[in-house]
């Protein structure tokens, strides 16, 4: 693939991205029915491997760059990229966690943040405006569009509230490859960047901190933390452009549900105004 070459892919393409997407969906499900207090970040990172490979999918992370893990788990004031390993989940935590799944040649990537018995409201609420500003991205993620349009509307959404948008990491193109072109700023101006064609596969995923935008990678080679250690939170859908409205291929509802079943997790789904 030419570099900043995007890649449109077909109505057939779309619907094995779409499968890939939503066995993402899936898996987060299977991740969230087992959270808790106590639980280490390397656990759930086994069930999610163990899910993937026992349904024939392969984990899109392991391996890619070298990375260690299948998910990208990240806590409180890690923002991305969170490595899997022995630090046990607390009360009070907020959790991103990021899968990306192989299937049928083609990638799917969803992110999803989980609140572990969080009573935090400052918490709830940036987890509540970061899954809006997602959601606002998507709706502006039809043809005729720029890629502009769907940062603004983020980061316009995420500012009015008080919040930090990162810059350094962006949404991105989906399919044969876990990251194509086009790049999808979280910040941005209306009517720049590329223009959105049907055919287009893109990531979208706000990553949005209580505090500063300001961000600082761990010695780890992986982790990015927010610099003022305050909270983000991160969720990502994986959609297709159409003339219409965005088709979202991922999905939230078997996440939502699992996050409803499970005791620890019973805060998440509180809407704070």
């Amino acid at each position: 693939m030419a570099k900043g070459t995007i890649v449109f892919k077909t109505p057939e393409e779309i619907e094995l991205i779409r499968v890939s997407s939503l066995f993402v969906g899936k898996t987060l499900a299977e991740v969230a029915s087992i959270i808790k207090p106590g639980v280490t970040t390397r656990k759930l990172d086994e069930v999610a491997e163990d899910f993937i490979r026992s349904h024939g999918g392969v984990p899109s992370f392991k391996g890619y760059q070298g990375f260690k893990g299948s998910l990208c788990i990240s806590v409180n004031e890690e923002i991305v990229h969170g490595v899997p390993g022995n630090r046990e989940i607390r009360e009070e935590d907020i959790i991103s966690v990021d899968c990306g799944v192989f299937m049928n040649g083609f990638h799917g990537d969803s992110a999803y943040t989980f609140a572990v018995c969080v009573t935090d409201e400052a918490k709830l609420k940036l987890m509540q405006v970061t899954r809006e500003c997602l959601m606002l991205g998507v709706e502006k993620s039809r043809a005729g569009n720029r890629v502009g349009d769907i940062s603004a509307v983020i980061q316009e959404h995420a500012e009015r509230n008080g919040y930090g948008v990162v810059r350094e990491l962006v949404g991105h193109g989906v399919g044969r490859e876990l990251h194509e072109k086009p790049e999808v700023p979280n910040y941005g101006k209306r009517g720049s960047g590329a223009l959105l064609k049907p055919g287009m596969t893109i990531a979208i995923e706000p990553m949005i901190n209580m505090g500063t935008k300001n961000v600082k990678q761990l010695k780890d080679g992986w982790t990015v933390v927010t610099k003022d250690a305050k909270p983000s939170a991160h969720f990502e859908h994986t959609v297709a452009i159409t003339n219409v409205m965005a088709d979202v291929l991922s999905t939230f509802e078997p996440i939502d549900e699992a996050v409803e079943k499970n005791e620890y997790l019973k805060y998440t789904l509180i809407t704070v105004h």
